[in-house]
């Protein structure tokens, strides 16, 4: 059965000795779009390995429809149906963009091949080249396409748009409101650029220094400017 919600209930995490993470909650249902924003350092990223268990779990609860992740370790996390996406375009240079996709089919049909040509036109143009032979767009579309081989109903993307060009980052994000939209995944979107955030998503959590100073909808948001200024420096939100 799809996994319906990921709660992280009043989480602290970090790493080794440091902690990054005190009191951040927020949740995610099937077709829901979430947003996280703030400055670099605010704890963006570790939010998303803690869901997927690459940062330590120190205090708090983190769930998906009720069962306790804390103990599971990442592989087990992604077969629940957790997709990562991570800033580091994390493909297979050397492998072609097929032979990418097939290895994290793990068994899995191959209809999921064609729903990610389907969703990514490019990448069927591109589909016999090798990975390091694509332009930074083809590959972060490379990279979203392989975390849905493994049957997702959350998708975390760790700053999918970075370092695009603004044509192909219109036509990334339009392939992921197809993912929320048409096939009912949930998404929790880390990105800089905060319109794209209020745009896309249905509630935002703001992070500063580790502590959530906003979770909630993209209406109250709107109506509370003052918040993205002091968290991330944004002065005028429309």
């Amino acid at each position: 059965m799809p996994m319906r919600e990921l709660v992280l209930d009043n989480v602290s995490a970090g790493y080794a000795g440091a902690t990054v993470l005190e009191g951040v909650s927020l949740s995610v249902k099937q077709g829901e779009r979430v947003g996280i924003v703030g400055r670099n350092g605010a704890g963006k990223t570790t939010t998303l390995g803690t869901a997927m268990g690459f940062a330590e779990l120190r205090g708090g609860n983190l769930k998906a429809d009720g069962k306790d992740l804390r103990r599971l370790r990442p592989f087990k996390r992604a077969r629940l149906g957790i997709g990562y996406v991570p800033q580091t375009r994390d493909i297979f240079p050397t492998l072609t963009v097929e032979e990418n996709l097939e290895a994290g089919l793990n068994g899995r049909s191959r209809d999921h091949l064609f729903e990610a040509y389907d969703l990514f036109p490019r990448l069927a143009e591109r589909r016999r080249n090798r990975g390091r032979d694509l332009s930074g767009g083809e590959q972060q579309m490379l990279s979203v396409a392989r975390a849905l081989m493994n049957d997702v109903s959350i998708l975390l993307l760790d700053e999918p748009l970075e370092g695009l060009a603004p044509v192909v980052a219109d036509e990334l994000m339009a392939a992921i409101k197809r993912l929320t939209a048409d096939r009912g995944l949930g998404c929790i979107l880390i990105e800089q650029h905060v319109d794209t955030v209020l745009d896309f998503c249905d509630n935002v959590l703001v992070l500063e220094r580790g502590r959530s100073v906003f979770w909630g909808d993209v209406a109250t948001l709107r109506k509370s400017p003052t918040i993205l200024n002091s968290a991330i420096g944004l002065h005028r939100i429309e």
